[in-house]
């Protein structure tokens, strides 16, 4: 009786995935819904080892979040969730959200592993940037702990010393020594660095202020796209490839089939949080900063020192300031008659 009663939905969900894909109700082995980072992901799995699963969801080539839920009655369980839309730029560890599973109870959920994946084109495009942006930053932010955390131990060091030497006689240690000097060789590799990059930069500008003004426009798209473009590719490729197989495979179900995850179905899996209908934003804060004006002020001086650049090189600059000026008009000057030679002068007095 039960062998008539599901093997319909078996082979539904199994074998033709006819209900995963109609997108009609959820499919037996999607655990629920995820609300996080303004997106709600339909396709969540139960899990019951993490490590263990994205060992082998690895392979699906699509970005999962684990989540520990938890319940206020104690309950706690594992699920993974796909992201198959928007960005990943807030997507991290420990960030929090709400599980709706099949019963409709709400679960706590925590993302403690992630998977990563491109999700989208768009993202990958902007990737490169984003990275290098926060390279830099993670570098000063080091630097900076390392100078602040330097800076307190010589205080503390010092404060030390100080409180030693006012409770007994005994003089203070010596100062420590001072510390070696950098590395001759070291400064001339770096100058030697510096140097060949600003000499790339400078040649890279130099080529770039020669062009015409409607080729400027062209060559700053094809600088983006020779960063972005290698992303994009490996990005495509990836979604090419993401697949529902493996999910299921590492949650212990022995699916065979290569269910595929293309671009505009994994556009419906994860749906993106908008504005309601007739709703209006305002971006007026009565509350703002006010900001200073020099940051506009040096970047308007930038452009128009380099614009002025630009047209000098292609001799516009020349052509109207003669234009307003005009041509330089040689100056008359007054000539004296030159005196009589000596013949002539005594010829005169004869």
């Amino acid at each position: 009786m039960r062998l008539n009663r599901d093997l319909c939905k078996l082979l539904n969900n199994f074998v033709s995935f006819r209900d995963f894909y109609a997108r009609k109700d959820k499919a037996v082995f999607q655990a629920g819904t995820l609300y996080l980072d303004g997106r709600s992901c339909d396709l969540c799995v139960n899990v019951a080892d993490a490590g263990k699963h994205a060992a082998l969801a690895a392979l699906a080539k699509t970005y999962l979040a684990y989540c520990d839920c938890t319940r206020p009655s104690g309950e706690k369980m594992q699920i993974a969730a796909a992201f198959t839309g928007g960005d990943s730029d807030n997507l991290m560890l420990g960030r929090n959200g709400v599980f709706y599973d099949r019963q409709g109870r709400d679960w706590d959920a925590a993302i403690t592993k992630i998977v990563d994946n491109p999700i989208s084109i768009r993202q990958a495009f902007w990737a490169p940037y984003k990275k290098f942006l926060r390279m830099i930053e993670e570098q000063v932010a080091k630097r900076a702990a390392a100078a602040d955390a330097n800076a307190t131990a010589k205080l503390q060091t010092n404060a030390n010393t100080l409180a030693a030497a006012g409770a007994s006689d005994v003089p203070p240690p010596p100062p420590p020594p001072p510390p070696k000097k950098v590395d001759p060789g070291m400064l001339a590799a770096i100058g030697l660095v510096l140097a060949t990059l600003l000499a790339a930069l400078g040649g890279i500008f130099g080529a770039f202020a020669k062009l015409p003004p409607w080729q400027m426009p062209l060559a700053i798209a094809g600088i983006m796209l020779a960063i972005s473009v290698p992303s994009m590719v490996i990005a495509w490729l990836k979604l090419r490839q993401r697949n529902l197989g493996p999910i299921l495979d590492a949650n212990g179900w022995a699916v065979n089939v290569r269910a595929k995850i293309n671009v505009p179905f994994g556009g419906s899996l994860t749906k993106l949080a908008v504005l309601p209908a007739h709703a209006v934003r305002s971006l007026a804060d009565p509350y703002a900063e006010k900001k200073s004006p020099w940051p506009v002020v040096v970047i308007v001086l930038v452009l128009l020192a380099l614009a002025g650049h630009v047209l000098n090189n292609m001799g516009y600059v020349n052509q109207w300031t003669h234009g307003r000026l005009g041509t330089p008009k040689a100056k008359t000057v007054a000539v004296a008659p030159a005196a009589p030679t000596a013949p002539a002068a005594s010829a005169a007095v004869k």
